[in-house]
């Protein structure tokens, strides 16, 4: 036993590692630069959360995701583990507290946004702090070779110079050879140094089911397979059109969207957790993070953009190890529709300096003027007034961010902050008048720990309930307490954010280069071309297919895909091949006979009765040995 095995069953109760989480761990602790590509749930915290709970300093970990370092952090706190996170949605003051904080407060872990991590602020702080490891998660979005490259991730390497001793942990769940070899390169590598868990998932059917009518197709999966789903489309409307639909049928379901509130998000995540939902119908904005070991099913209505999209969200079923099902219902109208989104997701030129041009006349921007300001941004507003389509002017706004001229955070419903300007002491020296601030003050003091070190998300709903006042009342004293500069207040919003990374140009002096525009738009096409071919075509294994375009040789077929079950009861009708496999296990009820016996016991031709019994093997559900033939449950 080593300490990184104390550790983990400190913390996490786990009496050990599963596949190469140790080799890693160790890599790291001797001070290698190291890739660590792992599936959907393969346990990737635990390779950097471990070490570095047995190392001095702290760690710095870079992830996109707000929503899951949110979390991550909660989790670790939970653990009595100090954590922490920057984001692109936080203030100067608050992002100097958690600053102090990991400076002074022997913090294990800080978690912060790409975005955040090239800002001067957090650059002149960061030399201070006692950095043991740099953590990259979400590795493949610094590639350019990516199906998710994020600009942003270029100031990792900037990160680096900061800390040129201290390695560097980059992780991933989905990456082809191109992707591996570039993330090294972006991250500086001091040698390569990859660890690749396998991506087989031998408990997932990959299943494609080609319909006209996928609402009825959808239904028949949900009732042939029992347990949890998630069912994924591609819009917001149509989450709520599928939910509907279910609940009519009576499957229980919701829908689940990041245009929701964060309050409506945790409460149908949480019924969907424990049982109580058993189908949500989202948009890929759900399952980021998400840890339920027990589904089923992931069923896919529409196309995704890519294989590495489609692989990340179906590894999200059968983590538990259970027989579970990818399924992808599909029409050949999808493939039309895929290719609309190749001119919805690279507008032309010359539509991207119109959008460019009607931003800056939305702020009011002089040429020349703009460079570090931040803006809230309403994307309907915006393309209301200046009769944009939407999907276009968002996709437009995107490469105008890739060519480096401004930045759009994505982050919804930033939940309300509070911290406490003033010490216990002082407050005890306020005037007492008896009315409802005083009574706010009273709640919140007793209802929140942790208000004079650091920012605290509060709820003004709960405080509203425990005072019996209205929201609006507990809002108003809020606002007056920090008026009176007892707190320091930030009110929830419901924005993105848009950040002028370079002063306002001349929309037709902008350069959108090859590599932001040409080269991207023919990876894109490559990578909906390969999902078309995943979904139109039968042949190979479907599991097959996903593991060699992820770079994984020697691949066997997966004798339980859609392509394969078709293959092994080739020759035979559906209700003959259902009738011979009846018939062959109820004569293994009561006996086990060899081979020869069992075939002559079944009133069938014998080499029917031969295939079915190859495809029983195959399946798991009989067993021969020594020379004997056993049901599974023997």
């Amino acid at each position: 036993m080593t300490i990184y095995h104390d550790i983990l069953k400190q913390y996490w109760g786990y009496e050990d590692f599963r596949e190469l989480q140790l080799e890693i761990i160790e890599s790291v602790a001797a001070g290698k630069d190291t890739l660590g590509l792992m599936p959907t749930g393969g346990g990737k915290s635990l390779t950097f959360q471990v070490p570095t709970l047995a190392m001095e300093g702290i760690c710095l970990v870079i992830t996109p995701l707000i929503a899951l370092m949110r979390d991550q952090v909660e989790r670790l706190k939970s653990m009595d583990i100090r954590a922490a996170c920057l984001h692109s949605g936080m203030t100067r003051q608050e992002i100097q507290i958690v600053l102090d904080n990991c400076l002074y407060g022997d913090f294990k872990f800080l978690y912060v946004s790409p975005e955040r991590l090239g800002s001067d602020l957090f650059l002149q702080r960061a030399l201070g702090l006692p950095v043991n490891l740099l953590v990259v998660d979400e590795a493949h979005c610094i590639s350019q070779w990516g199906y998710d490259f994020r600009p942003s991730y270029l100031n990792i390497a900037r990160v680096r110079e900061y800390f040129p001793s201290i390695p560097v942990l980059a992780l991933t769940a989905t990456a082809t050879p191109e992707v591996v070899e570039d993330i090294q390169d972006k991250l500086h590598f001091a040698a390569p140094n990859v660890f690749k868990v396998s991506f087989e998932r031998k408990n997932l059917a990959y299943v494609v089911r080609e319909t006209q009518d996928k609402d009825k197709a959808l239904l028949q999966v949900l009732k042939g397979v029992d347990g949890t789903s998630i069912v994924y489309v591609r819009n917001r409307a149509k989450t709520k059109q599928i939910a509907n639909f279910l609940k009519g049928e009576g499957v229980e379901a919701a829908h689940f969207h990041a245009g929701l509130n964060d309050q409506t998000k945790q409460e149908r995540q949480a019924a969907w957790k424990n049982g109580t939902c058993r189908v949500i119908v989202a948009t890929n904005a759900f399952g980021m993070g998400i840890d339920k070991p027990d589904v089923r099913t992931v069923i896919h209505m529409d196309l995704p953009d890519s294989l590495e999209a489609y692989f990340q969200e179906a590894g999200r079923a059968g983590r538990d190890g259970q027989k579970s099902y990818a399924v992808l219902l599909y029409h050949k109208s999808d493939s039309t529709l895929l290719k609309k989104r190749l001119s919805d997701n690279f507008p032309n030129k010359k539509y991207i300096r119109k959008v460019y041009e009607a931003l800056g006349n939305y702020y009011q921007l002089a040429v020349g003027s703009g460079q570090g300001m931040n803006f809230p941004f309403d994307l309907q507003d915006f393309c209301g007034k200046f009769h944009l389509n939407m999907l276009q002017a968002y996709n437009g706004l995107k490469i105008l961010e890739l060519a480096g001229y401004l930045e759009l955070t994505d982050e919804q419903d930033s939940t309300s902050r509070l911290y406490f300007l003033s010490s216990r002491e002082d407050l005890y020296h306020l005037p007492r008048s008896g009315n409802k601030t005083d009574r706010v003050l009273q709640v919140l003091l007793r209802s929140y720990t942790g208000l004079f070190s650091d920012f605290v998300r509060i709820q003004e709903e709960v405080l509203a309930s425990r005072l019996q006042m209205t929201g609006e009342e507990v809002y108003e004293s809020l606002l007056y307490l920090s008026r009176q500069g007892v707190i320091h207040y930030i009110p929830r919003k419901k924005t993105p954010f848009i950040c002028y990374t370079q002063p306002r140009e001349e929309s037709e002096r902008l350069h959108i280069g090859p590599e932001v525009y040409e080269e991207r738009k023919k990876r894109y096409v490559e990578r909906i071309q390969a999902m078309q071919a995943y979904a139109a075509e039968d042949q190979p294994c479907r599991s097959k297919r996903l593991l060699q375009y992820f770079g994984q040789k020697r691949v066997s077929n997966c004798r339980q895909c859609d392509v394969c079950l078709r293959k092994q009861q080739e020759g035979l009708r559906q209700y003959e091949f259902e009738d011979i496999s009846r018939d062959m296990l109820a004569a293994l009820e009561n006996s086990n006979p060899d081979l020869e016996e069992l075939i002559d016991s079944l009133p069938y031709d014998s080499n029917k009765s031969l295939k079915v019994f190859r495809f029983l093997c195959d399946r798991g559900d009989i067993i021969q040995r020594e020379h004997r033939i056993f049901r599974k449950t023997d």
